[in-house]
């Protein structure tokens, strides 16, 4: 088991690595490199190690066979099945290292091998495979240098630093390599300003969102996101249980691939998540099933864009999604639509926790209307959960989650929790420390009633206020204010008087002996 200290000492590594590029790209142009070429060092590692082992028998290494051995070839195509791809010995990422020592210019290496590996691809029950995985990475981008000398030379050292790093690439030690990816992309985040929110939940949100939706399930046939960014959510939800498949879809393309990057990097492998690059609400990919049934899914987590403007055509209103409901989401927000469509697809028998913005909670007109459905009609709203302000990268806005389930009693109440005052300062950003995801989670998996912190409400008293969900109307968070004892402070104020005047006596008693003396 990897150390702390050792764990930090990686990071310290990663993190150098990243300045060679910094100097002449933003964070979210880097790190595309970076987090690129750690994953084709690590596709290129353990395609050696799982060829050594297949040879390990016959007492030869993978690097032992010649080109045109047959025994090579046969291992190869069982390698690609295998795994899902192949890489030949000239594109190993080894061999980068090697021609980089021996100072050749490795740029259209880098090309063919990228390319060659996303071609190489062997579907298992996936149409995407690695297609158009390396994408983002220009090897002929001007950013890197002026001319192909620079550009060779500041991958070459970004090569070389990576080569040095020891990931432990084990079955036992894969997360590793994840925590070393994860430990990037929240650093990419934390410098990628508004953009940031596009691909990351910060860890501490992801586990209470995850801790939710897993909790008293020991197993669940599906885990689905429907703006899954970099795959956090949903790797958090199968770190804490057991999950058959993992379904995200993600409109960014550069996201998309750090998301199938990262579903490798944790080990997953092609059948057992399913990720798609598309508009969620305007064409949705997890539609139906095999046989045509509905995709219904067990948990439902989701960090979706706060109050997106989109184009909602009015005949999105005859969409099984939103049709029930008579109102689509304002043009000018779209939060309800990504809340419309998680509903639609929730099990039964399901959880669903979304992060939303403190707006769905109260705002009016349509989204008022989808609400009220949703909570008189359905029955369908468990928990709302008000979150400190300034714990998302790009936005210091405050937020709250929203539970719901389907399978609620008629007399079940709504467990409102407010957390928003319960967090560490950061420099640039608050932080949920473990107690206080500690705290959220029990809360809600005990439903507990905490004075200022949570109350279980009723059904009639949230129509009471018109289904206003605003957290301050249901829990009161004031602190009276201590009592002032105006006798108290009138005594002491003639004590201190007192003590002045004497302190002037004095003071005039030492003046006039001055005076005699002089």
């Amino acid at each position: 088991m990897i150390s702390k200290k050792q764990k930090n000492e990686l990071f310290q590594a990663l993190d150098s690595i990243c300045d060679e590029l910094r100097k002449s790209m933003d964070a979210s142009e880097y790190r595309n490199y970076i987090l690129g070429f750690i994953f084709y060092k690590y596709l290129s590692e353990n395609f050696i190690n799982k060829a050594n082992k297949l040879l390990e028998n016959d007492g030869v290494t993978y690097f032992d066979l010649n080109d045109n051995d047959d025994i090579k070839n046969i291992l190869e195509k069982r390698l690609q099945i295998d795994l899902g791809y192949l890489i030949n010995q000239e594109h190993l990422f080894h061999t980068w290292v090697k021609k980089i020592n021996d100072n050749e210019n490795v740029l259209s290496l880098i090309e063919e091998s990228l390319k060659n590996l996303e071609e190489s691809s062997y579907a298992h029950e996936s149409e995407d495979d690695f297609r158009d995985l390396f994408s983002d990475i220009n090897i002929s981008s001007s950013k890197l240098g002026n001319s192909e000398e620079e550009k060779n030379k500041r991958l070459s050292h970004v090569i070389i630093k990576l080569s040095e790093i020891d990931f432990s690439y084990d079955d036992a030690e894969i997360d590793i390599l994840g925590d070393a990816y994860e430990h990037l992309i929240a650093n990419f985040a934390k410098s990628a300003g508004k953009k940031a929110g596009e691909f990351y939940t910060p860890q501490e949100v992801s586990t209470v969102l995850a801790r939710i939706v897993t909790s008293n399930k020991k197993d669940l046939r599906s885990a689905y996101d429907p703006t899954c960014g970099s795959g956090s959510l949903l790797l958090q939800v199968s770190k804490l249980t057991n999950v058959g498949t993992l379904y995200g879809q993600e409109m960014k393309s550069t996201t998309y691939n750090l998301a199938r990057m990262n579903m490798f990097l944790r080990g997953k492998k092609f059948h057992e998540f399913n990720i798609k690059n598309q508009d969620t609400i305007l064409h949705p990919q997890h539609t139906h099933d095999k046989s045509g049934n509905i995709m219904k899914f067990d948990a439902i987590v989701a960090n979706p864009p706060f109050s997106l403007p989109w184009s909602a055509p009015e005949s999105m209103l005859s969409d099984q999604r939103f049709n029930e409901y008579g109102k689509l989401a304002p043009k000018s927000k779209m939060d309800y639509a990504f809340i419309q469509h998680m509903l639609f697809h929730l099990s039964d028998e399901g959880i669903m926790a979304s992060v939303v913005p403190h707006g769905v909670l109260f705002r009016s007109a349509s989204e008022g209307t989808i609400r009220t459905h949703i909570i008189k009609n359905k029955n369908w709203l468990d928990a709302v959960i008000g979150l400190p302000a300034n714990i998302f990268y790009g936005t210091t806005i405050p937020s709250c989650i929203l539970v719901f389930r389907k399978n609620r009693n008629s007399n079940d109440k709504v467990l409102f929790i407010d957390a928003s005052a319960e967090f560490i300062k950061g420099k640039n950003q608050n932080i949920l420390s473990q107690d206080n995801v500690n705290k959220i989670v029990d809360t809600y998996i005990f439903r507990k009633d905490i004075e200022k912190y949570s109350r279980n409400v009723s059904l009639d008293e949230i129509s009471k206020n018109d289904f206003n969900l605003n957290i301050t109307r249901y829990i009161d968070t004031f602190e009276e204010e201590e009592e002032i004892d105006i006798n108290k402070i009138n005594l002491e104020l003639k004590s201190i008087n007192k003590e002045l005047s004497e302190i002037e006596k004095e003071i005039e008693d030492m003046l006039s002996e001055l005076v005699e003396v002089n």
